[in-house]
C-alpha cells in the first residue's frame, strides 16, 4: 500500500542526534509540540498543540514500532482520524543522515477530501525544517 504523505529530509547531523531528536520528548516538543513520548512499544501518548476553532489541539498517539537508531513508528489520532506516521532513519556514507517520513492510513472519504493529506504533507514539511533548526 502506498502511504498517503511521504518526505524525504536530509541533515548533516549524526543517526543518533537525529534519533535523539525523534524520541526525546523535549527536543520533541521544540519541532513538534508538547507532548508525554516513550519510546516504548504500547506506549501511549499524546501531543499538544494549542486548540482553535476547529481543533481540540489534541493527538492521541501509540508506539508500535521502536528499533533504535532506524525506525519509530506510531499511529496518529485527531479530529475522527487515525493514520500510521513511520520514521526510517539511514545513515549515509558521508556521515549525513537521510530521514523518510511515510503518514499512511487516512480514510477513503479523507483521501477523497484530498485537504488533509496536502495539510498533513504541509505540516510535517514545516517540521522538518524546525528540526533542521533543532539539530543545527
Amino acid at each position: 500500500m502506498k502511504p498517503d504523505v511521504s518526505l524525504d529530509f536530509k541533515f548533516t547531523s549524526s543517526i543518533e542526534k537525529v534519533w535523539h531528536a525523534l524520541t526525546d520528548p523535549e527536543t520533541l516538543a521544540k519541532w513538534i509540540w508538547s507532548n508525554d513520548f516513550q519510546p516504548i512499544v504500547g506506549h501511549q501518548f499524546q501531543f499538544r498543540a494549542e486548540p482553535n476553532e476547529w481543533w481540540d489541539g489534541i493527538v492521541n498517539c501509540e508506539v508500535l514500532a521502536v528499533e533504535e537508531p532506524h525506525k519509530l513508528s506510531y499511529t496518529w489520532s485527531s479530529a475522527g482520524e487515525t493514520t500510521t506516521v513511520t520514521w526510517t532513519l539511514t545513515e549515509q556514507s558521508d556521515g549525513t543522515t537521510q530521514l523518510h517520513l511515510d503518514q499512511s492510513g487516512f480514510s477513503e472519504e479523507t483521501k477523497a477530501r484530498q485537504g488533509a493529506i496536502e495539510g498533513a504533507t504541509y505540516a510535517w514539511t514545516n517540521m522538518g525544517s524546525q528540526l533542521e533548526k533543532v539539530l543545527a
